[in-house]
C-alpha cells in the first residue's frame, strides 16, 4: 500500500484539494470569491481527515483569511486574502503545503447583478519522505530485511513550484437571503513541474472547478441553499451536488442563530450527510462521507472522511459617509 500511495502521487503529478463541503473553502474553490461576503473580514478553518481505516491516513487542513475594500467608486468594490493549505498522505509523508494571496474586482451592473474576476498568485512545496517505507526488493525469498535496498532511485524527495490561478464569478442577488452564485476558477495556469524525477515533460495539468450555488427564502423561518460543483483536470472528473435546509432558530437581533441540514452526493459514489450551526458572526460546520467506492467495496467497509469548517465573519462599523446604500452582498 505504500508503494501504491508515492506511486498515486507521482502519476497525478498534484493532489489538490479535496473538500465535500466545498462551499465553506471559497478562495480555493474560485479566487473570483475572495472578499465576496456580507461583512468586513472572513476568517475560515478547515480540516478533513480521511482513509485511515485503510490505514493510509490523509490529512487535508486550510486556514483562509479575506477582507473587502471600501469602493473607490460607486459601481467597483475589491477582495483581497491569504489562503494557507496543508495536504499529508500516506506513510510516505507525501506533502503539499502552499501560501496564496488572492485578490478580485467587483462590477456592479445593477442592483441585482453583480461580476467579480478574482486571481491568486503563491508558492507551494510537494515533498515525501521514504524511512517509512517497504519495497518489494527487501524480501529476499526468506525474510523482508527493512533494511535493504529499496532497488528506487528518486533524482528529488522535494519540488517548490509557483501557484498561479484566476476565476469569474456572476452573482444575482434579490436580497441577502435569495441570490445564486455561478462561476469557474482555473488553477494551476502556470502548469508548473512538480514531479520528483528531472524531466521536463511532466507538469502539473489545469485544474478547472465550475460551481453554482443558491439560497432561497422558502418561508421566513426557512432557506433552501442548492450547490453544485464540477472538478476538471486532464481525464479526471468529479462532481458533487447537494442541498441544505437553513432554520431560522432565533431571528431577534444580537442572538440570531442558525441551524443547517444538508445531505450532498459525490458522483464517485458517496452521500454527505451534513449539520451546521450558526450564531451571530461564528460558523461551525460538520460532515462525514458514507462511501461506495471501489476501495470501501473491496474492504467491505462504507467509512469515509469527517470534515470540520469553522468560520467568523467581522462586520467593522463604517461612518456613514462611507457606507454604500445598497445590496452589494
Amino acid at each position: 500500500m505504500s508503494i501504491l500511495l508515492i506511486w498515486v502521487g507521482i502519476e497525478l503529478h498534484g493532489q489538490d484539494l479535496h473538500y465535500s463541503q466545498f462551499y465553506n473553502s471559497p478562495q480555493n474553490l474560485n479566487p473570483a470569491l475572495t472578499g465576496v461576503f456580507n461583512g468586513s473580514q472572513r476568517y475560515n478553518l478547515s480540516l478533513r481527515d480521511q482513509w485511515r481505516f485503510v490505514p493510509v491516513p490523509w490529512t487535508t487542513f486550510s486556514g483562509a483569511f479575506d477582507s473587502n475594500i471600501l469602493p473607490v467608486n460607486k459601481d467597483y468594490f475589491y477582495g483581497w486574502g491569504i489562503n494557507f493549505n496543508y495536504d499529508k498522505q500516506g506513510d510516505s509523508r507525501l506533502v503539499l503545503a502552499g501560501l496564496n494571496f488572492s485578490g478580485s474586482i467587483t462590477k456592479e451592473l445593477d442592483k441585482k447583478n453583480l461580476i467579480t474576476a478574482g486571481a491568486t498568485l503563491g508558492f507551494a512545496r510537494r515533498g515525501f519522505n521514504l524511512t517509512e517505507l517497504t519495497w518489494d526488493k527487501q524480501w529476499d525469498g526468506i525474510q523482508f530485511n527493512s533494511g535493504g535496498a529499496s532497488g528506487e532511485n528518486f533524482d528529488l524527495s522535494a519540488v517548490t513550484f509557483l501557484e498561479t490561478g484566476a476565476g469569474i464569478n456572476y452573482r444575482w442577488q434579490k436580497n441577502t437571503r435569495t441570490k445564486i452564485d455561478a462561476g469557474i476558477g482555473a488553477f494551476h495556469l502556470y502548469q508548473p513541474k512538480t514531479d520528483f524525477y528531472n524531466t521536463d515533460d511532466k507538469r502539473l495539468p489545469m485544474h478547472l472547478s465550475l460551481t453554482a450555488m443558491g439560497s432561497f427564502k422558502i418561508i421566513n423561518a426557512l432557506d433552501l441553499q442548492l450547490n453544485v460543483m464540477q472538478q476538471l483536470q486532464t481525464t479526471y472528473r468529479e462532481s458533487l451536488f447537494g442541498a441544505i435546509g437553513k432554520i431560522y432558530l432565533n431571528q431577534k437581533r444580537g442572538s440570531e442563530t442558525q441551524l443547517y441540514l444538508g445531505l450532498g452526493y459525490r458522483t464517485a459514489g458517496s452521500f454527505i450527510p451534513s449539520i451546521a450551526l450558526q450564531f451571530r458572526q461564528w460558523y461551525v460546520g460538520f460532515s462525514y462521507d458514507v462511501d461506495n467506492t471501489t476501495i470501501n467495496n473491496a474492504l467491505n467497509s462504507k467509512r469515509g472522511g469527517p470534515e470540520f469548517h469553522v468560520r467568523y465573519i467581522f462586520s467593522k462599523v463604517r461612518p456613514l459617509s462611507e457606507r454604500k446604500a445598497c445590496p452589494i452582498y
